[in-house]
């Protein structure tokens, strides 16, 4: 049995590395929010229009450290 090629891993970048630790809220967390981000006010206006689907949104309030 011959050995599969190890995949190489490509470096990610900061925004990335603190995507993957940043809780995704609903419009109702975003609302209630007593500090209210940019990213989510434009959220919240994206999700009041009439047939918007959204998936959440990353809370900057909930983000974590970065990987090394």
């Amino acid at each position: 049995m011959a050995k599969a090629a190890a995949k190489k891993k490509e470096p990610l970048s900061s925004h990335d590395k603190n995507r993957y630790n940043m809780k995704v809220v609903s419009s109702d967390t975003c609302q209630v929010c007593k500090q209210q981000c940019p990213r989510g006010i434009r959220y919240l206006e994206h999700m009041a229009k009439p047939g918007a689907v959204g998936h959440g949104v990353p809370c900057i309030l909930t983000q974590g450290r970065a990987y090394k």
